[in-house]
């Protein structure tokens, strides 16, 4: 398949539940190459024997992304092209491929990547909310410090997010979710692409009763609103409203802001016109010019 001294390797993109959506050049590339690293033999053996692929197979996965990484770039410097599968969706998306494409680039080993399927892109794109911007935080950590950092993070940004939760974790996470990031709208997307794909838009405290009454069941794809930008300008006011006028001015003046452009910008925070402003000041007896 490749001429060249070096092999390329293949981030292939597989169904993430109906094998009908692998794509053609994934199909060709999958018997093509010389070895398949997959995440699961067990579970990609099946994808394989659909359509008839006879390619070798090694193991690569999470508990042995480094070792067995360096065992595969040694391959790929001796000519051999690689496909690179994880068991649904495209790897490198929060799954160890990332290690192994770093690595290969860290030593001149061509990448390329198959387009296909993705489970956060599907569930964004079908969950109602917003498109244009958003993040992906894939699984929340599991050490708690790390987790409350996360979740505190997420609490002001106004992009859509997207996490992934296994079934037996989803109660506990939404229940985070939900007094960290207050009661936003949400769409629970689990079995997609398959034939009892669902999607459940609520809020979050609908969310938290629903399953606690209903046993979480499949893989989840959580795709929740951001922070209203309004919202956040309201509670910075209303922080700035608390704060005397005096003190208001000093943040900026200790900044070493002239006094025309503190009383602007404090006129912004609070909502007022810099003659407000200055009448205010006046009236406290702060004149100085």
């Amino acid at each position: 398949m490749n001429n060249d001294r070096q092999g390329i390797l293949y981030l292939c993109a597989t169904p993430i539940g109906n094998l009908n959506d692998i794509s053609q050049r994934v199909l060709e590339t999958l018997n093509e190459v010389d070895i398949i690293a997959a995440e699961d033999t067990r579970n990609s053996i099946k994808l394989l024997n659909r359509f008839g692929i006879k390619t070798p197979m090694t193991s690569y996965h999470e508990y042995n992304r480094y070792d067995k990484a360096a065992d595969l770039i040694d391959k790929l410097r001796e000519g051999k092209d690689i496909a690179l599968i994880t068991d649904a969706g495209t790897p490198g998306i929060s799954d160890p491929g990332e290690v192994l494409v770093r690595m290969c680039y860290d030593v001149g080993i061509r990448v390329t990547s198959l387009p296909g399927a993705c489970a956060l892109i599907t569930a964004l794109t079908m969950s109602g909310l917003k498109t244009r911007r958003f993040c992906f935080e894939a699984f929340l950590p599991a050490d708690k410090k790390e987790r409350r950092e996360i979740l505190s993070e997420l609490q002001n940004d106004t992009r859509t997010i997207i996490i992934y939760e296994a079934p037996h974790h989803l109660k506990k996470t939404l229940k985070e979710l939900r007094e960290a990031l207050g009661n936003r709208n949400i769409a629970l997307c689990r079995e997609l692409t398959k034939q009892f794909e669902e999607v459940r838009r609520m809020r979050l405290d609908e969310a938290v009763a629903f399953y606690e009454e209903n046993e979480p069941r499949g893989e989840y794809v959580l795709v929740i609103e951001g922070r209203n930008r309004q919202d956040i300008r309201e509670e910075e006011k209303r922080e700035w409203l608390d704060m005397p006028i005096e003190e208001h001015m000093k943040v900026y003046e200790d900044e070493g802001l002239d006094r025309k452009e503190c009383m602007k910008r404090v006129a912004k925070d609070r909502g007022m016109s810099k003659r407000e402003v200055y009448n205010l000041l006046v009236s406290l007896g702060n004149t100085e010019n």
